[in-house]
């Protein structure tokens, strides 16, 4: 039976992502994250864009996972990229960022990797549970995609909305 165990728990181990092993460090628990979201809304006042906050860890296998799809998949990153100025902020032992989330509503409540859009004033707009996204055990193109065109700086633009 030990036997069994120890087996079952091996394989399980080397069934944890590859990037961990690898030591992917997506997340900066020393950074100020006060400081790179207030740079992040004067960027994005300056280009046009919205702010978006990957709040989550290296700890976290979802976290690493959709950082890794939001790069790796060309209509996600396009998206991300003429759309967003992106930060992520970490949520860790070592620096949990609390006096941020506080200001942002408590994102935590919702699990990791949990997702924030500011607008380019600095004002959260959205709040995503990261959970919706997901899709046969990844994130689904069309899901994200959806959520990133949806919380755009275009898709809220009020003349798009005005009577004519």
């Amino acid at each position: 039976m030990k036997r069994i165990v120890f087996a079952l728990l091996f394989v399980l181990g080397l069934s944890v992502s590859p990037t961990f092993a690898q030591g992917v460090h997506i997340y900066d628990p020393n950074a100020n994250a006060t400081e790179q979201i207030a740079a992040a809304v004067k960027k994005a006042h300056a280009e046009g864009k919205n702010v978006f906050l990957q709040i989550g860890g290296n700890w976290c296998p979802w976290c690493v996972k959709f950082h890794g799809f939001c790069d790796n998949t060309p209509e996600i990153h396009q998206l991300m990229e003429k759309n967003y100025v992106r930060v992520m902020v970490n949520y860790s032992k070592a620096n949990k960022n609390l006096d941020v989330l506080a200001k942002l509503g408590y994102p935590q409540r919702f699990g990791f990797p949990v997702l924030v859009i500011l607008n380019d004033k600095g004002e959260r707009i959205h709040t995503q549970n990261s959970a919706y996204l997901e899709q046969d055990g990844g994130y689904s193109i069309k899901k994200v995609a959806g959520f990133l065109k949806n919380w755009s700086p275009d898709a809220l633009n009020p003349a798009h909305y005005a009577s004519k």
